[in-house]
């Protein structure tokens, strides 16, 4: 085999290696421990909380205000599913005056795994078959049936 011979088939080798790698990708609010650390209970309020870690990436609606600091990093691979390989909530919990009440930290160990069918909708009501489908109309259209929606659409009178 010559030198171009091989020299070809190892940068056709190092492109096929590069096209296998997975991308990585930062969503959400970027954690610093540093500025998490600082936000302490009793002493900080809201604005001195959004002023250190900045806009929360969602409120609660409900109950005392706790603000949410989502942050995931995900890998993809070639023609794959993005995966979440780090995943962390940062709860910071307020009082009814508006002053930090508790901050919390989840992980993955709370992150959810849901597989949905994509073969399938679970729907409730009576099987319908092809051809119902397609002829289950005929003769009902304007006819002023109960359910059928013609020109009329009332009781033909």
């Amino acid at each position: 085999m010559g030198w171009i011979a091989r020299t070809v088939t190892v940068a056709a080798l190092g492109i096929a290696l590069a096209g296998c790698s997975s991308i990585a990708n930062h969503r959400g609010y970027i954690n610093d421990s540093v500025l998490v650390a600082s936000v302490q209970p009793g002493l900080d309020n809201q604005q001195s909380v959004r002023a250190t870690l900045g806009q929360p990436s969602f409120i609660s609606q409900f109950g005392d205000p706790v603000w949410y600091y989502v942050s995931s990093r995900t890998e993809q691979a070639p023609f794959r599913q993005p995966r979440i390989r780090q995943h962390q909530v940062l709860e910071v919990s307020f009082d009814a005056a508006g002053n930090v009440a508790s901050t919390n930290t989840l992980g993955m160990d709370q992150v959810a795994h849901i597989d949905p069918d994509s073969h399938a909708t679970p729907t409730l009501g009576r099987e319908r078959g092809f051809f119902e489908d397609l002829f289950g109309n005929i003769g009902t259209v304007g006819t002023g049936a109960p359910g059928a929606g013609g020109a009329s659409g009332g009781s033909g009178g």
